[in-house]
């Protein structure tokens, strides 16, 4: 397998300086360097596709990868052009406290097709 972190283009994705802290907190309590933060759409949801985002090690062929402050966010090839412009942000507040993911390219939330044009 070639190195495909060298090959790789980058991609749309912003992530904030607060979700950026929180996943090198959370890579931290892990005590691994080796993992990134995968960001893609899947078929699924009540609107079409759902967002998955997790802690990857692997590359993969087409991965498009971008560094942020030490942070790597990977996109697959195929969620790229449907998070183009997206931003990953944390929230932690009394009302609410995770992860969200603001994607301008989301048309609609309702159940009669996809999400996004």
């Amino acid at each position: 397998m070639t190195d495909t972190a060298t090959e790789a283009v980058a991609h749309g994705v912003v992530i904030t300086d607060a979700a950026g802290a929180k996943v090198k907190s959370l890579l931290d309590q892990e005590g691994r360097d080796d993992l990134r933060l995968r960001l893609a759409v899947q078929p699924g949801g009540c609107s079409g596709l759902i967002y998955q985002l997790y802690f990857d090690e692997r590359m993969l062929d087409g991965d498009a990868i971008r560094d942020f402050d030490g942070v790597e966010v990977v996109v697959d090839k195929m969620s790229v052009p449907y998070l183009d412009g997206a931003t990953i942000d944390f929230a932690d507040t009394i009302e609410k406290q995770g992860f969200t993911i603001d994607n301008p390219n989301a048309a609609s939330s309702c159940a009669c097709g996809d999400s996004f044009s």
